[in-house]
């Protein structure tokens, strides 16, 4: 086999390639972080946004020794409760009538992104590369991947037996691999930020859904809400501009008066809402991970959990191969990663633009569907099970706590 640098090389740094550099330097494998921040210097992602973790995701990242590191205690989902403006019934789905505490965790971006750097900063088996960007790849040998990585000191050649894309929805390694993607723009931006509200959240998660987005609170360890506000993109300018009071009396207009009277809100960010899924995921030493596999909205919170799905997956493979570019590796891991993928985005595509069609006669369906969901056990069950991350072939990591 020829001579290369390392066995793996994650390009990428952000929340799932963090994660799996972690996963595979628990298994000891020489692993290479590829990252276009210089140390001392958080990516994008980790912002204020808030990010709910199903209880499988908790599972894992107990296991991985990241949830001990956050500063601040998560919020727990207890409760779901779903509905539509328009539409009668709801969904309401409690973790105790599953046997659970919880169907899992809030945490804030910012305060996951210093969690995974205390615990990048303890392994053994993990090199970073930053600040460096990804500048494409290099004719090489059959056994490995040609990496040129680029700094302000020029260009440089690194090899590996696997490279992992995991930077994105914009892929660079997506593309360099000449792999094609699906797209599709919902015409929507979403608006997060912090909220405060009168009364305290008590460990339930809303979500109302309208024609132009929808509006979810989910509760934050800190006794405020993480605020998630869908607009139509003709609107969006127009929302950011409204000062502090407009913007809140808008949400609560949207929202209604479930979680009591909003009080006070913090900085707003926002962001487009586009789904975009890669046409293959994987190459000859090659395979793609979280937002560069697969892009979805945000409804249903799926994104950054089946991402660390694929991760942990790979991890698991490559932790009992010789050789973690082969061919059988990567399709053993499209296989088992086939019937996860395909229903998380089918149920999170599906649901955004079923509820979000404006047509009259969709709203008896809607409603129907609704109060079907809320009074069949089995069809509660499913959702339940999606929402906790325990659907189709699921990491060992995710099943079993540390």
């Amino acid at each position: 086999m020829s001579a290369h640098d390392h066995d793996v090389a994650i390009v990428g740094g952000g929340l799932v390639g963090a994660s799996l550099a972690i996963a595979l330097d628990r298994a000891g494998v020489d692993t290479a972080l590829i990252e276009a921040t210089p140390p001392g210097a958080m990516p994008e992602v980790f912002d204020q946004r808030n990010l709910s973790f199903a209880d499988a995701t908790v599972n894992a990242l107990e296991a991985l020794g990241v949830m001990q590191k956050l500063r601040t205690p998560p919020g727990s989902i207890a409760r779901i409760h779903v509905s539509r403006a328009g539409d009668f019934g709801s969904v309401r789905l409690d973790a105790g009538d599953y046997g659970r505490a919880h169907f899992g965790k809030v945490v804030v971006a910012r305060d996951f992104g210093e969690a995974l750097e205390a615990r990048l900063g303890e392994l053994a088996h993990v090199t970073r590369y930053r600040p460096v960007r990804f500048a494409g790849f290099a004719d090489g040998e059959a056994a490995v991947r040609s990496l040129r990585l680029a700094d302000t000191a020029g260009e440089r050649l690194l090899q590996a037996r696997l490279v992992v894309g995991a930077d994105g929805t914009r892929s660079q390694v997506r593309d360099a691999l000449g792999i094609g993607s699906e797209t599709h723009d919902y015409g929507q931006r979403l608006f997060v930020a912090r909220l405060r509200t009168q009364r305290a959240p008590d460990g339930t998660a809303y979500e109302r859904l309208r024609d132009d987005g929808p509006t979810a609170l989910l509760p934050r360890g800190d006794g405020h809400y993480g605020l998630v506000h869908g607009v139509a993109e003709g609107d969006a300018d127009a929302v950011s501009a409204l000062d502090d009071e407009a913007f809140l009396d808008r949400v609560q207009q949207a929202f209604g008066w479930r979680a009591g009277r909003f009080v006070s809100i913090g900085p707003r960010s926002v962001y487009p809402l586009a789904k975009v899924v890669a046409d293959a995921t994987v190459a000859p030493r090659a395979v793609l991970v979280g937002n560069a596999a697969q892009t979805m909205h945000p409804l249903g919170a799926q994104g950054f959990n089946l991402g660390l799905r694929d991760a942990l997956t790979l991890a698991e493979l490559i932790a009992c191969s010789e050789d973690p570019g082969s061919d059988a590796l990567l399709q053993a891991h499209v296989e088992r990663r086939r019937e996860d993928r395909e229903r998380t985005l089918r149920f999170s595509d599906g649901l955004a633009r079923f509820t979000a069609n404006p047509a009259p006669w969709l709203r008896p369906l809607r409603s129907l569907g609704l109060l079907a969901v809320d009074g069949v056990p089995s069809l509660q069950s499913l959702l339940a099970g999606g929402a906790m991350g325990y659907r189709g072939d699921v990491p060992e990591l995710c099943r079993n706590q540390a």
